[in-house]
This record gives C-alpha cells, structure tokens and sequence, in this order.
C-alpha cells in the first residue's frame, strides 16, 4: 500500500480515473444486485426483502472501499464518504435506468447512506488488517443473493401508528365543516409544502361529498388520474366525522405511485382518516386523526419516516383547511 501525502499527490496526479472509478465498480455492483432483487411482494428477490434493503448498500460500500485500497491506503473519513457518496449514485443510477420511483429513492436516502458508512467502514478495517482482502469483498457481493434465497419474503411485521394534530381557526363550526366537505379547484401552492407531495405523491385536486343510501361518501380526486371514495362510518354534523378507504381496481393508475408506497398493498395502508370541530368561543379547533398501516421487515426504519410524512402532512393540510374558512 502506498501511505505518504506525495505518493497520494503523484496518483492524483498520474491517474485521475483511480480517484472516482472505486465508486463506479461500486454502483455497478449496486446496479447488479437491483436487476436480480425484482422478484414480486412476499416472494423470493423481493426489492423490499430485508436481504437487499439491509444488505446491498453494505456490498455497495464494501466493493467501492476495496477497489479505493488497491491503490492507496485511504482514511476512516474516507471509508465513509465512499460508502455514502457510491449507494446515492447507486440510488441516482435507479431512477436513471427506471429501476425505481423518486418517492422510494427519496425515503431509502438515509437509509442507505446509515448503511453505505457502516459497510465502508468494516470494509477498511479489513483491509487494513489484511492488506489484499479479495475474498471478503466477494462475500460481500455476494451475500445479498445468497440472504435473498434464505430469507422469507414478505411484508413482515404489522404497526399501525396514528398521527393527530390540530390548529385553532377563525371561523364557525359550521363553515369549517362546509370546507371539510366540498373542497374543489386545490391549487397546487395551497399544499405543495407537504413532504409527501415534494417527493412526488400526486397533489390533492378536490374532495367532495355527497349522501347516500348508506350515508356520507366523499369523492377524492388528485394527480395522475388517482381517485379514490372515503366512506363516513360515524359523524355528527358540524362536530365529528370518521372516514374509512375504498379503492377501486382503478383507483391508482400504473405508474401513479412506486408500487412499494402503493395504498392498499402488502407495505402500507392508510386505515381511517377522524376530523374534530370543537367550539372554542368564536373559533373552532379542527383536529386531524389519521390511522395508517406500515409493514416491512424493517419498520424500526419506515414507521419514523410514515410518522414524519403524515405529521407534517396533517399540519399542512390543517393550515389549508384554516386559510379557505377563515376567507370564506
């Protein structure tokens, strides 16, 4: 291994490609590992499976830190940022080949990098204790595929969390309710702030109910021709109002939303959405209740990023509600 400041400086110099190529061999590993991990939900090769999610930025990290040793010993803060910076090009080579949707890239980000630091950090530790570690960067490709035919797919462990906020409005129950209730022509700056929209879920474009034979059914209309009805399983008028779910074969176009964040499918559903106007003198306190359903085989992960998503979302869209009725 070369170790002095002048050697790095004269390689630097010599042969640029030795600086960034680590990272491309890394990817390209990275890129395999998707290709082969495009097995359906609940099967074997799963892109959602805790052998890849879990494993491949590590061989990702491994295999960049390797190739970077070969030509000089490099630093801890350089295993690092290698094993970070190569699985966000891995990430950025998904979308690029359509391997994967901007909403999944963007909530795996921290994910990764968490993982890519740890894999490059092992990976130099191992190759400063054994200066020519081949075989255990080929362990560390190929143990995503061997974990993918071991482990059980599926959507793993249920958690159903809630997230509730509220905010005070300058208006009568009754207009608050009438907002609630026939929302139309949402322009995109009313709630385009919300997380969820800028990582690229379809913004809301109306939501409008209407009595039924079996009671309160509100219609929601949003981008990318999704639509879908929430049914009231309980409500008293001007006060309380509990929505449930109901989508329809056609509800979400293909191509509407990554197909791991799908609602309704083996990862994540929402389950009932509660609305609360309590008088408080002249104003009214809406308050947002909404239920949802995570389940991966890594929820430590994905239930802290639904709770960031759907808090900041109620927030957004309580603020939304307070604007219309205080104009109206």
């Amino acid at each position: 291994m070369i170790e002095t400041d002048k050697e790095v400086l004269a390689i630097k110099r010599a042969w640029p490609f030795a600086w960034w190529y680590p990272c491309l061999a890394g990817v390209l590993v990275g890129l395999a590992l998707r290709f082969i991990f495009i097995g359906k939900a609940g099967g074997k090769y799963e892109t959602m499976g805790l052998a890849f999610i879990n494993f491949a930025p590590i061989a990702v990290a491994a295999v960049s830190v390797y190739f970077a040793e070969r030509t000089v010993r490099r630093s801890w803060n350089f295993y690092i940022g290698i094993g970070v910076g190569a699985n966000m090009l891995f990430i950025v080579g998904t979308l690029l080949i359509n391997l994967e949707g901007m909403i999944c890239a963007i909530i795996i980000v921290p994910m990764f990098a968490l993982y890519g630091a740890f894999g490059g950090l092992v990976m130099g530790a191992i190759c400063r204790a054994t200066n020519w570690p081949g075989p255990a960067v080929y362990s560390f490709a190929f143990l995503p595929i061997v974990l993918g035919a071991i482990l059980p797919g599926g959507a793993g462990d249920v958690y159903i969390g809630q997230a509730q906020r509220s905010i005070m409005i300058q208006a009568s129950p009754q207009q608050v309710w009438k907002q609630l209730h026939n929302t139309t022509a949402i322009a995109p700056a009313e709630v385009d702030q919300a997380w969820m929209y800028r990582i690229g879920v379809p913004l809301p474009e109306s939501g409008v109910t209407r009595t039924t034979a079996n009671g309160l059914e509100r219609d929601i209309t949003m981008g990318k021709a999704i639509h879908f009805t929430q049914t009231a399983s309980e409500w008293r008028e001007n006060s309380y109002v509990k929505w449930h779910y109901r989508f329809d074969d056609d509800s979400i176009p293909p191509g509407a939303l990554d197909d791991h964040v799908k609602i309704g499918g083996h990862y994540f559903d929402l389950v009932d959405t509660e609305y609360t106007l309590t008088p408080k003198g002249n104003a009214t306190e809406l308050t947002i209740s909404m239920t949802y359903r995570v389940s991966t085989q890594y929820n430590w992960y994905t239930k802290r990023i639904a709770a960031l998503l759907f808090d900041n979302f109620e927030d957004v869209i309580l603020q939304f509600y307070a604007r219309r009725a205080e104009r109206a």
